[in-house]
């Protein structure tokens, strides 16, 4: 009897592992579903768009699964709001948007790659714009695909595309954190981050992504943009933006 009852609770304990790892699993999916990704970014699709017909719902959905802390990790709001922030961010990188336009905001993901390729050919690709050779090299590496030999594969394949920039979000690269730690409020400001002005928040995604480009210059319509998209996407989604949204007057990493 003793033995079916232990035979009983690991059967018990199973189950309840299998049934906590598969909602991580559909953790992105019950969040960002196929209705709310076209609500997100309604004109991914336009024939205006160079990346028509290319950032498929189920291709996200397939990329997140290799990055299981992803959109998972965290509350409710945790959960949210990382989404957002990854959305906001990525959409300004790929915006066909107009500055100032009444739809200025619902342009994500219009883009793919840069128009001007570049030498050696690592210009910006895919939903974070993979740009570097060493960039290409490590997430190639993370994901087991060669990109230094053919960088081309992450705007051509998808799923790699949406894995190089999850990775870029989830991986601290130097002296900068992950995106993802920012996001889900759990980065701790060094001292020289308090001294250059760099506080918890959005912005320093923003810094992190593009720092050097668009930070400690005062207010500039780059950094809009990205705040713009994140305002949008957490009212898509229901949660509130927290604070510190900007990085106005933050130093970059590189300084």
């Amino acid at each position: 009897m003793a033995r079916f009852a232990a035979l009983a609770a690991c059967a018990a304990a199973l189950l309840l592992a299998v049934a906590v790892g598969g909602a991580a699993a559909q953790g992105v999916g019950s969040v960002i579903t196929q209705s709310v990704y076209d609500t997100m970014l309604p004109n991914r699709d336009n024939s205006q768009c160079p990346a028509s017909g290319f950032y498929t719902y189920q291709a996200f959905i397939s990329a997140a699964a290799a990055f299981p802390s992803f959109g998972t990790t965290g509350s409710a709001d945790d959960v949210k709001r990382e989404l957002a922030a990854f959305f906001g961010q990525t959409s300004h990188e790929t915006t066909g948007g107009l500055q100032g336009a009444a739809d200025q905001f619902e342009w994500g993901y219009c883009f793919k790659e840069e128009i001007n390729p570049t030498s050696p050919p690592y210009q910006g690709r895919g939903p974070i714009q993979l740009t570097g050779q060493s960039n290409y090299q490590l997430a190639g590496d993370a994901i087991g695909v060669d990109l230094v030999s053919n960088p081309d594969l992450v705007a051509q394949d998808v799923v790699v595309s949406f894995k190089t920039a999850i990775w870029f979000w989830t991986t601290a690269q130097g002296n900068k954190p992950s995106c993802q730690d920012v996001a889900l409020n759990r980065w701790p400001p060094t001292a020289a981050d308090t001294a250059a002005g760099r506080v918890p928040g959005y912005g320093v995604i923003t810094n992190i992504i593009n720092g050097g480009f668009e930070c400690g210059m005062g207010q500039n319509a780059l950094n809009d943009d990205r705040i713009g998209y994140y305002k949008r996407y957490c009212s898509i989604l229901g949660t509130d933006t927290g604070s510190n949204l900007d990085c106005y007057t933050q130093k970059n990493f590189a300084s």
